[in-house]
């Protein structure tokens, strides 16, 4: 074989060596700054993932136990056995919404030998009262952690940015202490901050699509409590009237 071939292909793969521009060479080359950049957002886009896989399964077992629930509720059976069966184990943000009203219903009917207007009355707003507070405990719970992947969304392309703009200055500063503007000087340096960039878009675009998403869902989800709260209101009126109509005569 030639040897000025072999001197070729030597130089040519210490070349591919010296300019490997893997994930984990790029960072390995990268500047101290520029390292510390892609370790943030690395662990943002991991923890964002985390906080969307357990966001999505929570509020899929959510959507599952308020049927269930709606289900017993409305199939005719008594409410107190219903609150009997569930007031400890309660497991749900409708379940716990339902005892909240209940817990009220009997604080105050067993306290009461007769339900005259006037408790009818506060014994409705106090009602009203314990399942609006239970319904703003129960989604400010479920909103945990979503301004992280709001912040994330916002925030990882900036980050990412100044990591590209800070390797873009270690690669002109490399250029002029080479005195050498060839593509193998430059190439490297570039990749590296370009890499910074990829991983904000790679952390922001995840976290900002599920916390639109999971927003919405947290929306409507509330939504459906309110109405919940506002039937269940309507019915346990009835059962203060009816009971007023039957103490009265």
């Amino acid at each position: 074989m030639d040897p000025s071939t072999v001197i070729q292909s030597a130089a040519l793969a210490g070349s591919h060596a010296a300019h490997d521009l893997s994930a984990w060479s790029l960072f390995l080359q990268a500047d101290v700054i520029v390292k510390i950049v892609l370790l943030v957002l690395v662990s943002a886009s991991v923890w964002s993932w985390a906080i969307i896989i357990d966001k999505w399964m929570t509020l899929k077992s959510l959507d599952i136990r308020a049927n269930k629930f709606e289900t017993a509720f409305w199939s005719g059976e008594a409410l107190e056995k219903i609150y009997k069966r569930i007031q400890n184990k309660a497991i749900d943000p409708m379940a716990r919404t339902f005892c909240s009203g209940m817990n009220e219903w009997n604080l105050t009917i067993e306290g009461s030998a007769n339900v005259d207007g006037d408790l009818r009355a506060g014994l409705q707003q106090r009602i009203d009262r314990a399942m609006a507070t239970s319904i703003n405990r129960e989604i400010s719970i479920l909103e945990r952690y979503m301004t992280f992947l709001g912040t994330v969304g916002s925030t990882a392309p900036f980050i990412g940015l100044f990591g590209t703009v800070w390797g873009i200055m270690n690669s002109f500063s490399a250029i002029a202490s080479a005195q050498n503007t060839s593509l193998a000087v430059v190439a490297p340096g570039i990749a590296e901050a370009l890499f910074a960039t990829a991983l904000g878009l790679v952390a922001a675009i995840p976290a900002v699509v599920a916390y639109n998403k999971f927003s919405t869902d947290l929306g409507r989800y509330g939504d459906r409590l309110e109405a919940f709260s506002a039937e269940f209101g309507s019915i346990l009126s009835r059962h203060l009237e009816q009971q007023g109509r039957a103490d009265g005569s």
